[in-house]
């Protein structure tokens, strides 16, 4: 197997890639608004296309104080959103007067081989200027053969002034293809906020 080499005398005069490499760049697949929604789903643009998918959340805010945000996944377009799942889940915080900091597993936050929905925030407030950021990976969902691993990472504007940095993953235990997936409030609360849906090759 030939090994690709850039030709150029150094990083500065590169101007292009070999044909051989990839740049691994996101392409922007869909984008979805959320205006006082219960749901926001993703039935499509899910496929064999991508290997990598990532959803970034921007300024979800839920209409219920004290709200954590989640997802399930489907393997029927959105039919069912019942997929098991086997998840960790943890999370670090420190109080906006700096009384209080804590990093830990949060063992109410995971699944072990469940149909429920993930969680991926922790609490988010409701107030104007309160919300949750961050995003969330779905490596090879097309894959008949493998569990569908997943990935995120998010910060929460707490409720009660905390900063939360969250960190969960786990694998969807199925080797039918996920095609679809829904974002969701706690307790069926609804939600501001936008998520943009990408693809890398």
């Amino acid at each position: 197997m030939a090994i690709k080499v850039a030709n150029n005398q150094s990083l500065t005069a590169i101007t292009a890639l070999p044909s051989a490499v990839s740049g691994g760049a996101m392409t922007l697949i869909s984008t979805q608004t959320a205006s006082g929604s219960s749901t926001l789903s993703f039935t499509s643009g899910i496929d064999s296309t991508y290997d990598e998918y990532v959803f970034k959340f921007y300024d979800l805010n839920p209409a219920t104080d004290d709200k954590k945000f989640q997802f399930n996944l489907s393997a029927d377009t959105g039919s069912n959103y019942n997929v098991s799942k086997t998840s960790t889940y943890f999370s670090a915080y420190n109080a906006e007067n700096d009384s209080e900091t804590s990093l830990g597993y949060r063992t109410g936050n995971d699944l072990a081989n469940g149909t429920g929905v993930q969680v991926f925030t922790e609490s988010a407030g409701n107030g104007s200027d309160e919300s949750a950021v961050g995003e969330l990976t779905l490596f090879n969902p097309s894959s008949t053969t493998f569990v569908k691993h997943f990935i995120a990472r998010t910060s929460t504007y707490y409720t009660s002034d905390y900063a939360m940095d969250v960190f969960t993953a786990g694998y969807a235990n199925t080797t039918s293809a996920i095609d679809a997936i829904q974002f969701s409030v706690e307790s069926g609360g609804n939600f501001d906020g936008t998520i943009k849906l990408y693809g890398i090759k």
